[in-house]
Formats: structure tokens, C-alpha cells, sequence
């Protein structure tokens, strides 16, 4: 593998701010509204993918429970309102700032690599004012695929011009680790609220937050692995 780290690609939703927690309260208040629990722990499958694709659908749970059909573009636009509401208190994670911040005085490229759609990374680059903290950033909307498909990594280092044995990922999900681990690339897991339950086994590294290693650590321990 090479000796040099050149680039730091981060997974965004969990990990640079906590949109988890607040997607899975919204889901949760749902469920309650019509006499159901949604443990954390279910809701957690999806993490880091999509309802579609991760295992997991709140939606197809709910209707199963209840034996309901929903009229689910209403419910998503009053589910997206609240979520709206909620993020407006969302600042970055602790440790992700100083980061890219170190990043930038390291002269390492930076990237997103995100299982969401661009509308919503670009709605929270304007709301956080960290776009330009980032080389490039890569989304569903590119690839088509998501976590843990390795294709939005491998895209994200392809548009930084490195190798992936020359980047290292952030992230905070299985989806996102098992995506890592198909690209090749070396994964730093930073489990959140909603992913701390899980077996992150296979990971380069486990941390409780980005604020619990700095990237001058990261490349000490490079050439170890």
C-alpha cells in the first residue's frame, strides 16, 4: 500500500452533522402517531444507504404494523417540514471542522461522499458555510448507486486524482464501512447515536468522534498497516 495519505473523504449525514438523529425522530413521532415503537436499532439498517436498497423501509414497517396504506408523498412533505424545523439547531460534529481545517494546512485534498441526493448536501453546505472547505463532492446523483455500493467512493477519489490506497474515509455506518472496505479504501469509523450499537469489526480504525484524532496521528500510523 502507499506510504503516503494524499486525500480525506468524508461520509456527510452522521458524521459531519447529525441529520440521523434528527431523520430518525421524525420517523419515531410517525410511528407513535399511530400507536407503534421504531427502536433505534431497527431504524439503523438503513443508515448510510437508502429506504430502498438498505434493507430497511419505515414506510413498508409502518403499513406492515398497522395494515395501513399511507398516503405517503403527504406524509413525507409533513415529515420533511418538521425535519427542516430540527436541523435549523444542527451544527457540525465536534472534531469535523478542525479537520478539514487541518486537512487544508496538511495540503490534503478533501471530498463528501454521500448516499444522499445533491439538493440536500448542497442545502446544508449553504447552511453550514463549509463548501469551500471541500475539493469536490460526490452524491447519489452521480453515481446512481448507493452505500454500501463502493461506487461513491471510488467516484470521490477518482475526481481528487487518487489512488485508493492514498485516501482514507470517514465514516459513522456499517453501509459506509462495507462500502469502504469493497473500494479498498482504509475506513476511520465514527459511530453517532444511531450507529454506536453496532460491530464495526474490519475497520481501520474506530474513534468516538473526529475530535479524538487528528490527521497528523492518521499518518503516523500509515505506513503500519
Amino acid at each position: 500500500m502507499s506510504a503516503q495519505i494524499r486525500a480525506v473523504i468524508f461520509d456527510f449525514d452522521g458524521l459531519v452533522v447529525d441529520t440521523e438523529s434528527t431523520g430518525y425522530l421524525t420517523w419515531k413521532e410517525i410511528f407513535e402517531q399511530h400507536g407503534h415503537f421504531l427502536p433505534v436499532e431497527r431504524y439503523a439498517q438503513a443508515v448510510g444507504t437508502d429506504f430502498l436498497t438498505g434493507g430497511y423501509d419505515p414506510r413498508r414497517d409502518l403499513e406492515q404494523l398497522t395494515g395501513l396504506t399511507f398516503d405517503w408523498e403527504v406524509m413525507e412533505e409533513t415529515r420533511r417540514t418538521r425535519e427542516r424545523d430540527l436541523r435549523k439547531l444542527l451544527q457540525t460534529l465536534p472534531g469535523v471542522r478542525d479537520r478539514l481545517s487541518e486537512a487544508r494546512s496538511l495540503g490534503l485534498k478533501t471530498a463528501i461522499a454521500s448516499s444522499s441526493p445533491r439538493w440536500w448536501i448542497d442545502s446544508w453546505m449553504e447552511q453550514l458555510a463549509i463548501r469551500d472547505q471541500f475539493d469536490h463532492i460526490s452524491t447519489v446523483d452521480d453515481t446512481g448507486k448507493v452505500k454500501p455500493d463502493p461506487s461513491l467512493f471510488l467516484h470521490a477519489a477518482k475526481n481528487l486524482g487518487v489512488d485508493v490506497t492514498e485516501a482514507v474515509i470517514f465514516e459513522d455506518s456499517l453501509n459506509g464501512l462495507r462500502a469502504a472496505q469493497t473500494a479498498g479504501i482504509r475506513c476511520i469509523v465514527a459511530p453517532g447515536p444511531m450507529t454506536k450499537h453496532l460491530d464495526f469489526t474490519g475497520a481501520w480504525m474506530q474513534v468516538e468522534g473526529l475530535n479524538q484524532i487528528t490527521l497528523g496521528e492518521i499518518s503516523s500510523s500509515w505506513t503500519e498497516a
